[in-house]
């Protein structure tokens, strides 16, 4: 951490930042590893582009589902012991996924994970809230978002390492391994988390999870939250594939590009936080969404290209992805009040994973692999991402315009009294 971070956060603050990002480390490259080993799983289990499909998006919807059942609960405990018991079984669920032996065994083992994992981030954001104000939200996030890149950079390249050293099971085992040592972590470190218990109310947790839904400002983020997930789960899925395939690129090349594109992205990732703290939250989205329209215009266009051709376009790419992915994560941080924030975020989740799970279903009955490997219509993703990127931004313009409108009103009744 830089002196200017130790300024801005306290010594237990910047503990919190720390395991958040492990956190998430874990748990997004539980879900992204399974985009490089694509190429490794469909011919080894004998699977087609819409059961490998079916697979990723499985996670999503059972993630989706346990999101919006776990929601009317999330205020009502310790966020420190929510966040445990989901941890638990998230671990328990990815080491179901290292033993898993053929199609079925690993598409059950993956729902299992998704009903645990898929509740983690939300509770993490819910914590976030809790414990920084809005102004730092975005260094907040841009430090967590990190994870997205590192996973990248230690985890993918080691995973295909590992796949391509002894078999696919083996990434499942280290992020396993990994994850224990967080969660003991977690468990003797971390401070409970009970301010939002303060101000409960005695409605029961279906109550409580009908008034968040049915609330119309949180409807209008929720729709948003829609659109955000469309582009990466459409993606991401046949991303190496596509690599492979399509660009030409090596199996032994994936972790080299995985790798060099998440060292930018981790550098890049605390200044796009800061500088959305300072420029502006939707404004840091805008130009994100600018750079990754064009970028995802451009790659799903592209046939046999060298390797470092790919890897700038990825930087550039991820650079965009992650203004897009820290500034509207803080944003949403902002949006519910406190007593509604762990189910918000439960529910926000839920949509995020569900709307990822038909976004990759989709996309695994719209890609067709020929018996040559290429894969045809990846084009046709690359269009629907940017006509949903196009309405993400107004709908997160109308997002950061009700914060600023919120905001003023309580500055102005705080010069009232």
């Amino acid at each position: 951490m830089t002196q200017q971070t130790e300024k801005v956060f306290s010594p237990y603050q910047v503990f919190m930042i720390a395991i958040l990002a492990f956190i998430q480390f874990t748990v997004i490259l539980d879900f992204m590893v399974l985009s490089p080993l694509g190429a490794i799983l469909m011919p080894t289990l004998k699977i087609t582009t819409s059961q490998f499909g079916f697979v990723v998006s499985a996670y999503a919807f059972s993630a989706g589902a346990s999101g919006l059942l776990a929601a009317g609960f999330a205020d009502k405990f310790d966020r420190k012991k929510f966040l445990l018991f989901f941890y638990v079984g998230f671990i328990i669920g990815t080491a179901l996924c290292a033993m898993a032996s053929n199609y079925h065994f690993l598409l059950f083992a993956r729902i299992f994970t998704g009903i645990f994992g898929g509740v983690i981030g939300s509770v993490g954001f819910a914590i976030i809230s809790d414990i920084f104000k809005l102004e730092v939200r975005g260094r907040v996030m841009g430090f967590v978002q990190m994870a997205f890149a590192a996973s990248q950079v230690l985890g993918l390249p080691i995973g295909l390492l590992l796949a391509n050293s002894f078999d696919w099971h083996a990434p499942f085992w280290m992020i396993v391994g990994v994850s224990i040592i967080v969660g003991v972590v977690i468990f003797l470190k971390m401070k409970p988390v009970t301010e939002h218990l303060k101000i409960q109310s005695d409605s029961n947790a279906f109550q409580h999870l009908a008034k968040t839904i049915s609330e119309p400002h949180y409807l209008r983020a929720f729709i948003g939250t829609i659109l955000l997930s469309t582009g990466g789960f459409m993606l991401m899925p046949f991303g190496s594939a596509y690599g492979t395939n399509n660009l030409g690129l090596k199996l032994e090349e994936l972790p080299i590009m995985y790798g060099v594109t998440g060292i930018f992205s981790i550098i890049f990732g605390p200044m796009i936080g800061k500088l959305s703290d300072r420029l502006g939250k939707f404004n840091t989205f805008f130009i994100g969404s600018v750079i990754s329209m064009i970028l995802v215009g451009i790659y799903t266009q592209l046939g046999i290209t060298p390797l470092w051709v790919i890897i700038i376009l990825n930087v550039i790419l991820f650079t965009g992805i992650s203004a897009r992915m820290i500034s509207s994560s803080a944003l949403m941080t902002a949006i519910p009040s406190m007593k509604d924030r762990g189910a918000f975020m439960s529910i926000n989740s839920s949509i995020q994973q569900i709307s990822g799970g038909v976004a990759s279903f989709v996309a695994g009955l719209i890609v067709v692999q020929r018996p040559d490997g290429i894969l045809d219509h990846y084009d046709m993703l690359g269009y629907t991402v940017i006509g949903s990127m196009l309405v993400a931004i107004g709908l997160i313009y109308w997002v950061d315009l009700y914060i600023k409108k919120r905001e003023a009103s309580k500055s102005l009744e705080e010069l009232k009294v």
